[in-house]
């Protein structure tokens, strides 16, 4: 074949033909070695004929896959997701009463917590049950009084554990095992130290005042937010302040500790009765002073003992009461308030009135 200037046939590409004598064959360029670009003769433009082809081309038509293969169904859709009711708490029992429906908030809301909601402290008395669990624990106390001081022991102890426990469950802190126990281990401190001297008052005091400090350094040592540790220092202090006062029963003489126990009895089971609450406190402070007076020998000092142990039996129940309390509250700080409330009031009044 002749050689003829590149320029009669057309430009030249990389890929492409010198003319039209030889037929035209489309150039497959092998995947394992890369494309060059050549550079374009000086004065041509550079034009790849085939950089169309370049690009992954897409089968449009059906293969034989397509014509043999059964066409796949779609899926059905998913039935949506149904929300379970919850059941009823206790078996069947009906649920909680709800307030009235309002137009700004939820209605799906006990009166208690829109109370607290909308920034009202809520009040909820405690009730019967506990109540009667406070009478009961009460007329142990008589007993044990009457029999002897280790008698007065067991249902002391009892008293001062529930004691510590209700009041960290009522200020919102749970689980606060170890300031519960800091609470209750001052207590029995309290109450070993009042056996061994011969039940004295003192030791409550010193008692109370080295807890204070254990329980500050306790705080001081906590990795949590200043407010949070000093509202744990408070929590713990009061817990064992309360737990340790309770103690008063067992440095109050016999007398005076039955008269105030059985007041307590009845002025919280009288508390307890479905009426007014400004009628049932009257009620209450009238049979605190009576129980204390038939107990007593059916003398004013056992009336006055009696009517002083139901002025600190009401003033328990109602911190008790307070704040939205649950029903662990209402079964702890409700039964052991009133009780432990009363027992520096019944020591003072028996010494006083002795």
């Amino acid at each position: 074949m002749t050689n003829q200037p590149y320029g009669s046939y057309g430009s030249y590409g990389g890929h492409g033909s010198y003319g039209a004598q030889e037929p035209h064959v489309p150039y497959q360029q092998p995947q394992s070695q890369p494309h060059v670009q050549p550079q374009a003769w000086p004065g041509q433009g550079y034009d790849d004929p085939y950089a169309d082809q370049q690009h992954t081309q897409q089968w449009q038509g059906q293969t034989w896959e397509t014509q043999m293969q059964p066409p796949v169904a779609a899926a059905p859709a998913a039935p949506p997701v149904q929300v379970p009711e919850p059941a009823p708490v206790g078996g069947g029992e009906p649920e909680p009463e709800y307030g009235p429906a309002t137009l700004a908030g939820n209605a799906r809301i006990t009166d208690a917590q829109r109370a607290r909601a909308e920034g009202r402290s809520p009040i909820i008395e405690p009730g019967m049950q506990p109540a009667v669990l406070t009478a009961v624990l009460g007329l142990l106390l008589a007993g044990g009084a009457a029999l002897g001081t280790y008698a007065l022991l067991v249902p002391l102890v009892v008293l001062q554990g529930v004691t510590a426990a209700g009041w960290f469950r009522l200020n919102g802190m749970w689980p606060a095992r170890q300031g519960i126990a800091l609470g209750f281990l001052g207590a029995l401190v309290a109450d070993a130290a009042m056996l061994l001297s011969d039940r004295s008052p003192g030791v409550l005091l010193g008692t109370l005042g080295v807890w204070v400090l254990l329980s500050l350094v306790l705080q001081l040592r906590s990795h949590a937010d200043p407010d949070e540790r000093m509202y744990g220092l408070m929590a713990t202090v009061v817990a064992a302040a309360l737990a340790i006062a309770a103690g008063g029963y067992l440095a109050a003489d016999a007398d005076a500790v039955v008269a105030g126990a059985v007041a307590v009895a009845a002025a919280m089971v009288v508390r307890a009765l479905p009426v007014g609450t400004a009628a049932s406190a009257v009620l209450a402070l009238a049979a605190g002073a009576g129980a204390g007076y038939a107990v007593g020998g059916m003398s004013s000092e056992g009336a006055l003992v009696g009517a002083g142990a139901a002025v600190c039996a009401l003033i328990g129940h109602r911190v008790a009461s307070y704040d939205y309390p649950s029903r662990f509250v209402h079964f702890t700080a409700g039964v052991a308030l009133p009780l432990a409330a009363a027992g520096p009031v019944v020591y003072t009044l028996g010494r006083v009135l002795g």
